[in-house]
């Protein structure tokens, strides 16, 4: 067989396949993010949940000027930190979550159960 038929035959399967990926497995709103390590499974398993607020994460939140905002923003970008996390809670996990926002470190402490992820404790600081 010729070297160009042996291309021809190869894009063509190769463009068969990306049509059959693009429309049969496009629309199931797979991801191909690299979500496949534990922090940022864990961050995205928060970010997907009703969140809820303690009255104390909301005090301090507006004695610092800051919004709800900043809890999304280190959701997104922040670091979690399993050595002070209880990762076995009985009816939740609690996670320990750190990051920068607005030129302040911030560190958070947020239940996570089966429907709602609870933000508990705040604390913000001008170093890590």
């Amino acid at each position: 067989m010729p070297l160009i038929k042996r291309f021809v035959y190869y894009f063509g399967g190769l463009a068969l396949g990306i049509c059959f990926l693009y429309f049969f497995i496009g629309g199931s709103g797979a991801s191909c993010e690299m979500d496949y390590l534990p922090n940022a499974r864990v961050l995205k398993n928060i970010r997907n949940k009703e969140r809820a607020f303690s009255e104390n994460v909301l005090q301090e939140l507006q004695r610092q000027q800051m919004d709800t905002s900043v809890i999304s923003i280190l959701l997104q970008d922040g670091k979690v930190l399993f050595s002070e996390s209880n990762t076995e809670g009985d009816p939740c996990n609690s996670y320990v979550i750190r990051g920068k926002s607005s030129e302040k470190w911030v560190k958070i402490t947020v239940d996570n159960c089966a429907e709602k992820a609870t933000v508990n404790d705040i604390s913000v600081s001008d170093s890590k």
